[in-house]
């Protein structure tokens, strides 16, 4: 098996090691990604669920503000940025806006680098087919020149070759595609939990008030 994979990466030719960095590239950048968004998920539910929804609960909006305020987790500098104009008398809607502000800021972060992988996915595939049209090209200009008997096969085998490019450069793009799927799916659902903690803070202000 592994004879089989250097043999068929080394009839590539040149443009396999470029697909083959970019798809290193991509598999640390998502094991980064991965890493970063399963962390941020983890701190943040127990931040919020542990931490400052207790407090909400119990309409001590100062020391929720305070724990916010000592936390380093994302969803706390959100909550700390609505908690502080609560607690400075503003409106249901400056505060509201203060914490799509603070959504606004958070974002980005997590939203980093994952993009690029769609990117080096394309790139992956542009790659393969560059260098089997390239391949394609020096095999039909070899057999110009062969002798008739061997036109045949030496075509045939010199395509089989070139193919391989094009197929490498899907067999890296494929679970590029795959892990820009997923981890823009784990980034909607944390960006989702702020919003729900956001709505949950807004009814807790407004039970409050129509009480």
């Amino acid at each position: 098996m592994t004879e089989t994979v250097v043999r068929f990466f080394q009839e590539g030719g040149f443009f396999m090691y470029p697909i083959a960095v970019i798809l290193v590239i991509g598999l640390a950048i998502a094991l980064e990604r991965w890493i970063y968004l399963s962390s941020t998920k983890s701190s943040n539910r127990a931040a919020f669920d542990k931490g400052i929804l207790p407090i909400l609960r119990k309409r001590d909006y100062k020391s929720a503000l305070k724990f916010a305020n000592d936390s380093q987790t994302p969803i706390a500098a959100i909550m700390g940025a609505g908690l502080s104009r609560l607690v400075g008398g503003s409106r249901r809607e400056e505060i509201e806006f203060a914490m799509e502000e603070g959504l606004m800021e958070t974002l980005p972060r997590l939203e980093k680098r994952t993009p690029y992988l769609a990117t080096l996915a394309n790139v992956s595939t542009l790659l393969g087919l560059l260098g089997t049209i390239i391949g394609l090209i020096a095999a039909f200009t070899a057999v110009a020149n062969a002798d008739p008997a061997e036109k045949a096969s030496l075509l045939s085998q010199s395509i089989s070759v070139a193919m391989n490019t094009t197929a490498f450069g899907l067999m890296a793009a494929i679970p590029l595609l795959l892990f820009h799927a997923v981890l823009q799916t784990k980034t909607n659902e944390i960006v989702d939990s702020f919003e729900m903690a956001g709505v949950k803070l807004l009814n807790m202000i407004s039970d409050q008030t129509s009480n």
